[in-house]
């Protein structure tokens, strides 16, 4: 088994090589965009740096969503093209279960909240256990100082991602609530992990069908208006 896995869920994109016995290789960019250049770059590290080359891929794993419109629609959109050129299968991984991976191994008993940042007081977030299943699905949410006290109220929950920090002001102050100072992306490292899951459970997308998990319609600025008239 080796797979390349692909991660712009948010800024800068993320890449990683995974075998049977777990990664061999991870570049990261931290930029302000995503862009099918810098991701094609990664790329080439990735596979060549570790001996290999592209056609010996048995499948591209990607990140899904939600997260950023353009940067997933980049990720993706690469991701399918090279399962087209290479006739390889393409694995597609929920990007807040593989934030969570994360840090599972470091928070036994907790529930995992990774959030990452929509408009305004909007959040994309879902909540995991500590063996990273799902407690709550993923969802859109708008943050007030009542979100979450249903879980809040029974468990330690850690909420960490680049959404948190619209969420920590209204519940920090919460006895079971835990803010991390960390800054916790997603990574193609943990999106490898499982996608090598789901190879070896032959979970395989229609590529010619699938689409980013956008979670909410994109919506982009209103044009503005000139401000003056050119005769």
């Amino acid at each position: 088994m080796l797979l390349l896995s692909i991660d712009t869920s948010i800024r800068g994109c993320s890449v990683a090589t995974h075998n049977e016995s777990g990664l061999l290789a991870a570049y990261d960019l931290f930029t302000d965009k995503s862009s099918s250049a810098m991701l094609t770059t990664l790329i080439r590290d990735a596979v060549e740096h570790t001996g290999f080359k592209l056609a010996d891929i048995e499948a591209i794993v990607v990140a899904k969503g939600p997260g950023s419109y353009t940067g997933l629609r980049v990720g993706v959109s690469t991701a399918k093209g090279l399962c087209y050129a290479l006739d390889k299968p393409l694995i597609a991984i929920n990007t807040l279960q593989a934030m969570a991976l994360q840090l599972a191994p470091f928070f036994p008993g907790h529930l995992l909240c990774p959030m990452i940042d929509a408009r305004r007081m909007e959040v994309y977030a879902a909540f995991f256990d500590e063996n990273n299943a799902f407690v709550q699905p993923t969802q859109a949410v708008i943050i007030n100082e009542n979100s979450f006290q249903d879980l809040l109220t029974d468990h330690k929950v850690v909420f960490f991602g680049d959404g948190a920090a619209k969420c920590k002001p209204l519940l920090e102050n919460h006895p079971n609530a835990i803010f991390l100072t960390e800054d916790i992306r997603p990574s193609a490292r943990t999106i490898g992990q499982l996608g090598a899951i789901a190879f070896n459970h032959a979970q395989f997308e229609d590529v010619a069908a699938f689409e980013p998990y956008y979670l909410k319609d994109f919506m982009s600025p209103a044009p503005r208006k000139a401000s003056t008239l050119v005769q």
